[in-house]
């Protein structure tokens, strides 16, 4: 699986913007997806995930209620429409594909899964 994430940008605190993800090289249907994001000096973190049929979802503390994770299995697209941006939603964001359920239940990738590029997102204050 090929993972394309774009959407990201500049935008100003409690803005909305939206990334998105195009996946490509299997069945995308059969995989769970989900963001993660990384700020400088600051490990890796789980943002959102969502199942393979779009029945579950899962989200980070710091972002539920503000973040929607969505997908449309027939475009291979998993979307993150991120409102009430904060400042410390700055960071570069990557998506990810896991084909087990620990992505759902543990909110990790593991080994078999696959991520995207990154794209950064900054919020100015």
């Amino acid at each position: 699986v090929q993972l394309q994430a774009s959407g990201g940008g500049l935008v100003q605190a409690g803005g909305s913007l939206g990334l998105s993800c195009a996946a490509s090289g299997r069945t995308f249907s059969s995989y769970a997806m989900g963001w993660f994001r990384q700020a400088p000096g600051k490990e890796r973190e789980f943002v959102a995930a969502i199942s393979w049929s779009d029945s579950s979802t899962s989200y980070a503390d710091s972002v539920k209620g503000r973040f929607t994770i969505s997908r449309d299995n027939a475009k291979n697209t998993v979307y993150l429409q991120m409102n009430s941006l904060k400042s410390e939603d700055t960071a570069v964001y990557y998506c990810a594909a896991d084909s087990t359920r620990l992505l759902l239940v543990r909110r990790r990738v593991p080994a078999s899964g696959y991520w995207g590029q990154g794209t950064q997102v900054t919020v100015s204050s």
